[in-house]
């Protein structure tokens, strides 16, 4: 289940791209689940656990992937139960973001309102109110009133 949480949270990792960088572990990076979201979100190739191929930078380093890549593997592999800033992403992370939420816990932070529009049968709990969403509409509403305290 999706949980989202608003605002300022003891000891999320606010910068999860930095996080990364020093916490990744080799066989993330050619795992199946990985290997989709770098290819979709960054329009790249994983070479290999430190090679990755990009349209337009050309061969990278695994620390070079984008920052919302990055969070999102965090989320998917990351064992430590911390809370990930996913504000550190673009809206275009919403569907993985979402797809990780169905098939695990996963808590959220978010210093604004993502845009989760076009995430079909949206659900998640809301940590700050405790209501649980349905839609996106439910969503909004409900991020609206917490944005406004």
């Amino acid at each position: 289940m999706l949980k989202i949480i608003f605002g300022e949270v003891e000891h999320a990792v606010y910068h999860p791209p930095t996080y990364f960088d020093n916490q990744y572990e080799d066989e993330w990076i050619t795992d199946p689940l990985a290997v989709a979201m770098i290819k979709d979100i960054d329009k790249s190739d994983v070479i290999g656990t430190h090679l990755i191929q990009s349209p337009v930078l050309g061969p990278i380093s695994t620390k070079e992937i984008s920052g919302g890549v990055k969070t999102l593997i965090l989320m998917a592999f990351d064992k430590s139960g911390r809370i990930f800033n996913a504000s550190a992403c673009g809206d275009n992370c919403v569907n993985w973001i979402a797809r990780l939420g169905r098939n695990k816990e996963l808590t959220i932070n978010l210093h604004h309102v993502m845009d989760f529009s076009s995430v079909p049968a949206f659900e998640a709990v809301m940590l700050n109110t405790g209501a649980v969403v349905h839609s996106y509409g439910e969503y909004l509403e409900e991020a609206l009133k917490i944005k406004e305290r």
